[in-house]
């Protein structure tokens, strides 16, 4: 379990939230949006994404996916978090399989998206490569067609 992990911060929150919405209309019935759910990554670790996508026949009863339950895991990175975000939080989830991560920075708002792909690791761990990163406009074919302009997810 994660600890001593800081609070994220109102900006934080605000774009987490802000996704979310954006996320929540455009995303198909295949997939789910949510906020702030346990992923657990390992026998013994488990992590929070600021907001995921994640298949819609998990139960709605679950508080806690596994990282086949999920197809995107999105951080947004704050002063307290950078090094988390950038580095560890990619290497678990690539590891753990999850096939899609977003790495938001603020100030401002930017977006890096990452697959995995077919780099191995020193441990022979699968990596993530980067998509496509743009302060003005994502556009991406996974997991769906998306053309997110940067603005609306700017508070």
């Amino acid at each position: 379990m994660i600890q001593g992990t800081p609070s994220p911060t109102l900006g934080q929150q605000d774009i987490a939230f802000l996704l979310r919405l954006w996320l929540h209309s455009r995303v198909p019935a295949r997939l789910r949006v949510a906020q702030a759910v346990g992923v657990g990554l390992s026998h013994n670790t488990s992590r929070q994404p600021d907001v995921l996508l994640y298949r819609a026949e998990v139960p709605p009863d679950r508080f806690q996916l596994r990282p086949a339950d999920v197809v995107l895991a999105v951080e947004i990175v704050s002063p307290g978090t950078r090094r988390v975000d950038r580095f560890a939080k990619p290497g678990e989830y690539a590891a753990a399989g999850i096939p899609l991560y977003w790495r938001i920075e603020q100030d401002p708002v930017h977006l890096y998206a990452y697959r995995i792909g077919d780099r191995v690791g020193p441990g022979g761990e699968r990596q993530y490569e980067l998509v496509a990163d743009s302060a003005e406009l994502i556009e991406l074919t996974e997991p769906f067609d998306i053309k997110l302009p940067i603005a609306e997810i700017t508070p």
